[in-house]
């Protein structure tokens, strides 16, 4: 064998002494896995993190915007509420002025029809037709208590 063979050959037998020693080196490749896996699970652990800190801000968001759109809603409701409730009670007051003017106006007629058929000691002279008569006072007590009850009504409604 010449030099240069022996020396190749050397060259190439500690080449593959060496491969076959950094493939041996188990543990040092395994630390180096290791090492890689622990990096790589370190940046999912961060990217989890920041999608779940936004998913829950997005929760948090759209329960924010839930929570006002139902109070706005409530609002409106009660606004229509009470506006109903007024125009009832307008309609329900027109009706008893209405009702009243009706039984005063009968109240005028019977008191004057009844007049008629009585004696002219019993009517009781000219000013007797312009004394307030019990289903005048009755119809105007009705008014005044139907009134209150919607004037109440109305005060509590307004408050809520």
């Amino acid at each position: 064998m010449t030099k240069r063979t022996a020396h190749g050959t050397g060259a190439r037998i500690a080449d593959s002494a060496g491969s076959l020693a950094a493939k041996a080196d188990l543990k040092g490749r395994t630390q180096a896995r290791a090492a890689d896996l622990k990096d790589k699970a370190g940046a999912l652990t961060v990217q989890l993190r920041e999608g779940a800190s936004r998913a829950g801000h997005h929760a948090q968001d759209r329960a924010a915007k839930g929570g006002h759109t139902t109070q706005e809603q409530m609002t409106k409701a009660r606004h229509v509420l009470v506006e109903r409730a007024l125009k009832a009670g307008h309609v329900v007051q027109e009706q008893a002025e209405r009702a009243g003017h009706l039984a005063s106006e009968k109240a005028v007629e019977a008191g004057r029809a009844a007049e008629g058929h009585l004696p002219r000691s019993a009517r009781g002279g000219r000013f007797a037709a312009r004394r307030p008569a019990r289903p005048l006072l009755i119809a105007g007590a009705a008014l005044a208590v139907v009134g209150a009850v919607a004037a109440g009504t109305l005060r509590r409604l307004r408050r809520h």
